[in-house]
């Protein structure tokens, strides 16, 4: 190699025998076109499909909804971005949907959301804290117990946890489906606001990434579009027929805005006089500071050995690979 070359300069040299291949900056840049070609090709590498098992087992459906509420309360507490707390229950309806857990195991449910948001948070957050810094209000379990957890998280996901979500198709679809004039921080908000409000209410597995970003960006602009003007709106996507299906889009779309509607009228019945309704408070989408934990006096302790209060039957002793559920 010249040892001449400047540091400050954009490229560098490579000698392959009596030759040189000079390698610069240029190379290495993607275009916007290209990069969303990256991002279909790994949301193509995912299996996204419907689980009707899901849908129909009603105690997992209130487990689902009782550990993402945990997860977000998790993530405030900790001052975690909000990617990581989707990750978190992309991990959890991946898990789920693929290995079963016996009903009415809370201890099990539990164990598992603190493991998928303990791996998000090392794959998204700089300062990840020691898993006992978690908030548990009503279990604890052994740091040995959560990480052989943890690997029975990655090696059911056969450690492919490095997934796309909906927000990185953000910057693309938002510029070409909004008109200028509508104000692009508003918008924004509001499309982050359905997208955590549609992963309380489905399995992220049955809707892709790209599909739930772009049908949150289409109601945050319009909840009154037709198929015909979803259609017509997808067009204006780039690659949109590589990866956008317009049934799939309005399917999720139609989910999105009936929640969009029930929630502004949760919101009316809110500020009508003498109501009593009392509506969750929306995500911040702007949030990172902390807040302070519920005070946790009584936990029970929990290790894969207690058959009374953990998993049942034999249970899991150290040696095992992966706990029992």
């Amino acid at each position: 190699m010249d040892d001449g070359v400047s540091s400050s300069q954009m490229g560098f040299e490579l000698e392959f025998g009596d030759g040189e291949f000079e390698l610069n900056q240029e190379d290495y840049v993607v275009s916007e076109d290209e990069h969303l070609g990256i991002l279909i090709e790994k949301e193509i590498h995912l299996c996204f499909k419907k689980d009707q098992a899901l849908v129909s087992d009603e105690w997992m459906k209130r487990a689902r909804s009782d550990a993402i509420n945990w997860i977000l309360k998790t993530r405030a507490a900790l001052g975690f971005r909000l990617q990581t707390a989707y990750l978190s229950v992309t991990y959890f309806d991946r898990f789920i949907s693929t290995r079963s857990i016996n009903s009415e195991k809370h201890w099990a449910i539990r164990l598992l959301s603190l493991a998928c948001i303990s791996i998000a948070a090392k794959m998204e957050e700089c300062n990840v804290p020691g898993l006992q810094e978690f908030q548990l209000e009503d279990f604890f379990f052994e740091s040995k117990v959560i990480q052989r957890m943890e690997l029975f998280v990655l090696t059911t996901l056969e450690w492919d946890m490095a997934i796309v979500t909906p927000f990185v198709f953000l910057p693309y679809f938002i510029p070409n489906l909004c008109n200028e004039s509508q104000p692009y921080n508003i918008l924004y908000n509001t499309t982050m606001q359905l997208i955590f409000t549609t992963m309380k209410e489905v399995n992220l597995m049955d809707h892709k990434p790209s599909v739930i970003a772009t049908s949150a960006t289409l109601v945050a602009l319009d909840q009154q579009l037709t198929i015909e003007d979803v259609e017509l709106k997808i067009k204006s996507i780039p690659q949109h027929m590589r990866f956008l299906e317009l049934k799939d889009v309005y399917d999720c779309y139609n989910i999105m805005q009936r929640l969009y509607m029930e929630r502004t009228r949760r919101e009316k019945l809110l500020h009508t006089p003498g109501s009593s309704t009392i509506l969750s408070k929306p995500i911040d989408m702007t949030e990172n500071s902390l807040i302070n934990s519920a005070t946790m006096s009584k936990r029970r302790r929990l290790t894969f050995d207690d058959d009374k209060q953990g998993g049942g039957g034999n249970g899991c002793d150290s040696t095992k690979e992966n706990p029992k559920l």
